[in-house]
């Protein structure tokens, strides 16, 4: 087994962990997360187990329903982050053209933030967030289509968007070029 598997089954295990403790501490049984979620108790077996490694949808809908931060799913207590571009956490969307890397992993307020990369020619239609959340967008590289509910943003290299995350949005990605963001969610709590 290679580092990167070994870190990736280290996550994958981390997370169920996490999952696991958060739904015994608010008393849930699995069914019960899985009718608040929408998660098919299996597969929260599974994630609990660390015998499946979840998607980014399947994470929002397990945070959504616990009513907490997507990032605590990943929290680890730590004073000091170092986030390195490419090297640790990285999450993909259900197709590939999405792919987040957190920054900084410990939720010890209600903000997280994100390098997102999306691939050329493709769109990422997110799950809506938490209600209350607010969405951070800034370019930093290339040039990206962004719809809050019906109106498209043009964003170029350095434009910012700030908008509620709860509703309807998207990004799309129509250049030959990996456009990269920088994503801050901030929650409402």
């Amino acid at each position: 087994m290679n580092r990167e598997t070994d870190d990736s089954k280290q996550v994958v295990l981390q997370v169920g962990a996490v999952v696991k403790k958060l739904r015994k501490e608010k008393q849930l049984s699995l069914e019960d997360l899985s009718e608040l979620s929408g998660v098919s108790k299996l597969t929260l077996g599974n994630i609990e187990r660390g015998e499946t490694n979840p998607t980014i949808a399947l994470l929002w809908k397990i945070s959504r329903s616990l009513n907490i931060p997507f990032m605590a799913l990943f929290s680890k207590e730590n004073s000091v982050d170092l986030s390195r571009a490419g090297k640790g956490l990285r999450i993909s969307g259900d197709n590939k053209d999405w792919v987040i890397e957190p920054i900084f992993q410990h939720t010890s307020g209600a903000m997280e933030t994100y390098r997102a990369y999306l691939q050329p020619n493709s769109s990422y239609h997110p799950e809506n967030h938490h209600r209350d959340t607010t969405e951070i967008a800034t370019v930093m590289t290339g040039t990206i289509s962004i719809k809050v509910n019906e109106e498209t943003y043009i964003l170029h290299q350095y434009d910012s968007i700030s908008f509620p995350a709860d509703g309807r949005h998207s990004y799309e990605n129509n250049s030959e070029e990996v456009v990269v963001l920088h994503i801050l969610l901030k929650y409402g709590v």
